[in-house]
């Protein structure tokens, strides 16, 4: 009996190499985030993670960059995005903490985050809880490092102390009601709406102002600052107060891993809940860039999904 044989040859490359991505090719508008659909998925080195994303933040400094008015550029061909959350798909030789089906959030990418697939350092990828969800997952990040950064690195809190968060119903400004409380402080908070003000006293502050209210100055001991003004240096020196920038770059490994073991404390006490706002898919990341900056107000962290 004869049979015969009919072999077809296909090649390696299938669909599932490649990705939608966001990528800028020169500084400009919102309208230079150009959606591809064919970039290759990018392979983790020796101690990188390659994660499958199911949720990416979007922050301001990423507009800025995006303008090419950061003091720190990117190089182009660029993809933005710090904060993802998503299932680890693939690890590199030498990862230890995770393997594939890993649920996990990071505060720093490789390869950008707007996109399906990104690489990021085993150092700056962390575990997700089961109790938060994919987005609220991608609303870690920046904010809450931020935050953490700027009470405690920065302002050196203690329990018993006052402070005012301005624009407070915004990610940053949520995670440092949410830090701020739970860490023992009396804790104003300032919205421009009264969605943002209820949604800030949902979350921690004892207070709430509006700041578009006529002499709300009035009301409240202004600490900071929303917008530029005139100092006379010499007011400063009958109260011994200080006026001090927060960078997140600029954060160390130690601060780095004091602030994470703070959030699996909150996150395993419940306290730690970031609150997901405006939601947008790869397709809308342009109007996602213009409404964070040129939008009525912030709720939340604003996200894109996969």
């Amino acid at each position: 009996m004869n049979f015969s044989k009919t072999i077809i040859m296909t090649s390696r490359t299938s669909a599932a190499s490649f990705m939608r991505t966001v990528r800028v090719y020169k500084f400009g508008g919102p309208s230079e985030l150009k959606l591809e659909m064919d970039i290759p998925i990018p392979n983790p080195g020796e101690n990188q993670v390659l994660i499958k994303i199911h949720a990416c933040g979007v922050n301001p400094v990423e507009t800025y960059m995006r303008a090419g008015t950061y003091p720190r550029k990117p190089s182009l061909p660029w993809t933005p995005g710090n904060d993802v959350a998503g299932v680890v798909e693939q690890v590199g030789q030498f990862v230890s903490k995770f393997k594939k089906g890993d649920r996990v959030f990071t505060c720093g990418t490789i390869t950008g985050g707007y996109a399906e697939y990104t690489v990021a350092s085993e150092n700056r990828v962390y575990p997700l809880p089961e109790n938060l969800n994919y987005k609220q997952g991608s609303a870690i990040g920046i904010p809450y490092f931020t935050a953490y950064r700027a009470l405690f690195h920065k302002a050196h809190v203690k329990a018993g102390e006052t402070v005012l968060i301005h624009g407070a119903s915004g990610g940053v400004g949520i995670a440092a009601c949410q830090i701020a409380r739970a860490y023992g402080l009396k804790v104003l908070g300032t919205a421009g709406t009264q969605e943002g003000l209820s949604l800030v006293q949902k979350n921690g502050a004892h207070k709430t102002f509006n700041h578009r209210e006529t002499g709300y100055i009035d009301k409240i001991k202004i600490v900071g600052c929303r917008g530029s003004i005139e100092i006379n240096p010499r007011d400063t020196m009958a109260k011994e107060s200080s006026i001090i920038g927060v960078a997140f770059g600029t954060i160390t490994e130690e601060d780095r891993l004091e602030s994470a073991a703070a959030f699996f404390a909150g996150m395993e006490m419940g306290w730690l809940k970031p609150v997901v706002g405006p939601e947008y898919t790869l397709e809308k990341v342009a109007q996602a860039h213009e409404d964070i900056i040129k939008g009525p107000g912030t709720m939340g962290k604003m996200i894109l999904t996969m």
